[in-house]
């Protein structure tokens, strides 16, 4: 069996300078959207669930009306690993690309 290696705190705090609007909570990386109304929430939770599909990892998903919580944590490490950091990237440019 594989062992997936999790980051340190120091290599955590340097990359969320990478991620704008990730924020650490818990041990895992959040981020709340906010939108118009529930349907581009429900269209943009869409297109996360299609990044999330391909990369085989799932983020903790929150909807409440027209908001958005994210939440990347690798379960099967036990704490954050480059995966969370590729996703928490791969969704921001989705995000970026979609204004």
């Amino acid at each position: 069996m594989t062992t997936i290696k999790t980051l340190s705190s120091t290599d955590v705090q340097e990359a969320l300078t990478t991620l704008p609007g990730w924020r650490l909570e818990s041990d895992g990386l959040i981020q709340d959207w906010k939108f118009s109304d529930f349907k581009e929430a429900l269209a943009f939770v869409n297109r996360v669930s299609e990044l999330a599909e391909a990369a085989n990892h799932h983020p903790d998903i929150d909807i409440r009306y027209n908001q958005v919580r994210l939440a990347l944590i690798s379960h099967d490490a036990g704490g954050l690993t480059k995966r969370d950091l590729s996703m928490a990237k791969q969704i921001n440019e989705d995000a970026h690309n979609r204004k």
